[in-house]
């Protein structure tokens, strides 16, 4: 049987850039994938997805002209339903056999199976085989049809009857095996060997003689450069030469790379520049409207100053590109001069005359407006400020850059940018003349965005970025908007995280507890009081589960992770995040110890007996003597009278790591203790007396992490 690569392509017009990359991979995986299990691969198949802005396809190497058949045991049904008392088929069997394709078989062929209680019919059969044309119609159809399209578009054919839907209208199909064309059909299109090149540029038709000859005929006579990896890679090479003519610093933002990556199939880049007069206006403006409206790559010196310069990728490469260069500078002129309309504007009332506007912005019909939650935010920020390095002699600003965090909601700027807000709320708080830890909260009290983002720096940003978060949390929950499944409209997930980071990472260490901020909080949204418990219970353990969820991302396994987090202990201080990470790494370190295993184990079984002891009603607690009966009793207790007075002191000091090695030398009198005694005596005062030694031996092994947690 013949096997040879097969191209698949869908000729469209221009395709959602931002969707792309993952349209090109989806249909390329999805078509493979259902070629696949109709058994048209043969093995040491590899795909090759390709996408431009008018084109989707792949080519899949090693594809079968057919399936081949193989030999099957159709199951039928139950011997007592296909067979009537003498043995001939009944009337239900003889349908079953036509449904199947395996009418008139002679019933001497039925082979009978013991299933469970009842005997079962099957019938060997051969699968028969499937052209290709039949699978990769199939194939064609399924990944259309699960296409990760964010929007899909309605049109109709030439014949003005026939509509379809696809993600933009589609012009042509190719499939060839081969040499072979497929005689395939999708989106109205019957499939042939043409592809299209370039709009401008390239040949209008290229007949494919073979399906290798896709991506370099495209490139040679199309002027298209069919694969999006090594597109983006050309554009990557060209913006560093042509930025090199300007700055030595120079790194592509790896979204807007993957973005022109998807505008154009022939890229070229080139050199535009603006008045400098422009540079009054704050970098990040110009630079914003540059990346987001027009798709330019700014550049910057080497003192990170935005220079009057930027770099074009254009879908046309030509000798002389002085019309592209000047039609670009023509359009970016307006866009700019618009940004500098904005700044000079907003700049005329100052960030404290804007509050009272946030008045009539409504932050959640259940929760007031943006001004009453400026003044639950000043409240919050002062009580936090108190617990800060600049403690009360900070609360004055922390409360006025809380009273100015949002004002710029209501500027100009941030309306045509929202992307801007803090931002630029920074560059108009010191126009305005206000304390720089006060303005540079208004900016930072959104840190950190996202994941790896930088954090909050300076009493003031960090009071005013925890009680945005906690305000946020505390109101939504209070309400019963909590996240579900993939759904948070809130963004209450990063909120949360932002907390935990802010905790657990600021330098040097906060040392704030978790669950007065949460209390404080939600009495500060004046939460019921017979809610208010709930409440901060519900916001304690979804920022706890976001903590664990960050610590699992960073390495460490899911039952260190739980064996810290599950001790919620006074002693443990579980809502101090800053503590976690030392925990982890004095787990870690523990679990490497030669004693680690069995002393977890132990662990276990110490809590096993202490759970089922307290459902019978015992009650133990600390040992107040050593007057044990037997010896191991004695030396257990003596060597973790021992142990203990050397744990202590690295408990309190924080040396996490050292507090649980001194538990090591706890293995053999435990064990010895197990091997020799009964804990559960039936004299009720020496079962007592065992029972506090283990409850005694558990709450001092266990006041970082639930050792018993690290058992396999």
């Amino acid at each position: 049987m013949t096997n040879a690569p097969l191209l698949v392509e869908i000729f469209c017009e221009e395709l959602p850039p931002k969707a792309l990359g993952r349209l090109g991979e989806a249909f390329a995986s999805a078509v493979t994938k259902a070629l696949a299990r109709r058994e048209l691969l043969a093995d040491g198949t590899t795909t090759h997805a390709f996408a431009t802005p008018r084109r989707l396809a792949a080519r899949i190497t090693q594809v079968k002209r057919q399936s081949e058949s193989r030999p099957v045991a159709v199951k039928l049904m139950p011997s007592a339903v296909g067979l009537d008392a003498e043995g001939k088929p009944t009337a239900a069997l003889m349908k079953k056999l036509q449904a199947v394709g395996l009418a008139g078989i002679d019933p001497q062929e039925l082979r009978r199976r013991v299933e469970g209680k009842s005997e079962v019919l099957y019938v060997d059969s051969m699968t028969p085989a499937m052209p290709l044309a039949e699978g990769l119609q199939q194939a064609l159809d399924e990944a259309i049809a699960a296409l990760p399209i964010p929007k899909m578009m309605s049109y109709q054919l030439a014949d003005g009857a026939t509509t379809v839907q696809f993600v933009r209208p589609a012009h042509g199909l190719v499939a060839l095996h081969g040499a072979d064309v497929v005689a395939v059909k999708a989106l109205g299109l019957v499939a042939g060997r043409t592809t299209h090149g370039h709009r401008f540029q390239g040949a209008r038709d290229i007949a494919l003689a073979h399906a290798d000859e896709y991506e370099g005929r495209l490139e040679d006579e199309g002027a298209v450069i069919a694969d999006f990896a090594t597109r983006r890679a050309a554009i990557a090479k060209q913006l560093r030469e042509k930025s090199a003519q300007v700055t030595d610093r120079f790194e592509p933002p790896e979204a807007l790379l993957d973005e022109v990556t998807a505008l154009v199939e022939r890229p070229a880049v080139y050199l535009g520049a603006f008045d400098e007069e422009f540079l009054s206006v704050p970098q990040e403006c110009l630079v914003l409207t540059m990346q987001q409206n027009q798709k330019y790559f700014p550049l910057v010196g080497r003192d990170g100053k935005l220079l009057p310069r930027f770099m074009i990728v254009s879908n046309m490469r030509l000798d002389d590109a002085a019309a592209i260069v000047s039609g670009n500078e023509r359009v970016i002129r307006p866009r700019l001069a618009d940004a500098r309309f904005f700044f000079d504007t907003d700049k005329r009332t100052k960030l404290a005359e804007r509050v009272a506007q946030l008045g009539a912005i409504v932050y959640h019909n259940k929760l007031g407006t943006q001004l009453e939650r400026v003044e639950r935010l000043r409240k919050l920020a002062v009580a936090i400020q108190e617990g800060l390095p600049r403690g009360k002699s900070g609360r004055e600003w922390a409360d006025r850059a809380a009273f100015l965090a949002k004002a710029d909601l209501v500027t100009l700027m941030v309306g045509e940018f929202p992307e801007l807000q803090g931002i630029i709320g920074r560059y108009y708080a010191e126009a305005d003349g206000e304390e720089k830890s006060v303005a540079r909260a208004i900016e930072q009290h959104y840190l950190p965005r996202f994941s790896g983002d930088a954090l909050p720096v300076g009493d003031t940003s960090i009071a005013v970025a925890l009680a945005d978060r906690l305000d946020a949390l505390a109101g939504m929950f209070s309400i019963g908007a909590v996240p579900t499944g993939d759904k948070d409209p809130f963004a209450l997930r990063r909120a949360a995280l932002g907390i935990v980071r802010v905790l657990m990472e600021t330098q040097p260490a906060l040392s704030m507890e978790l669950t007065p901020l949460i209390r404080k909080s939600a009495e500060v949204l004046h939460v019921p009081a017979d809610k208010l418990d709930a409440v901060v219970r519900s916001v304690r353990d979804f920022v706890r589960e976001r903590a664990a969820n960050l610590m699992r991302e960073r390495g460490y396994t899911a039952n260190e992770v739980a064996a810290v987090m599950e001790i919620d202990s006074a002693e443990s201080r579980p809502d101090r995040l800053d503590l976690l990470p030392k925990k982890l790494e004095a787990v870690r370190e523990f679990a490497t110890l030669p004693e680690s295993a069995s002393l977890a184990a132990a662990n276990k079984r110490i809590s096993n007996i202490l759970k089922q002891a307290h459902q019978k009603g015992e009650k133990p607690g600390f040992v107040d003597h050593d007057n044990f009966p037997e010896r191991q009793e004695r030396d257990l207790y003596h060597a973790l009278r021992q142990a203990s007075s050397k744990a202590a002191p690295q408990f309190e000091k924080g040396n996490y790591t050292d507090y649980l090695k001194s538990f090591a030398v706890l293995k053999a009198p435990v064990d010895a203790f197990f091997d020799a005694v009964m804990v559960m005596a039936d004299d009720p005062h020496v079962r007592h007396k065992r029972l506090c030694l283990l409850w005694e031996l558990e709450f001092e092994m266990n006041r970082v992490a639930d050792i018993s947690k690290l058992a396999s």
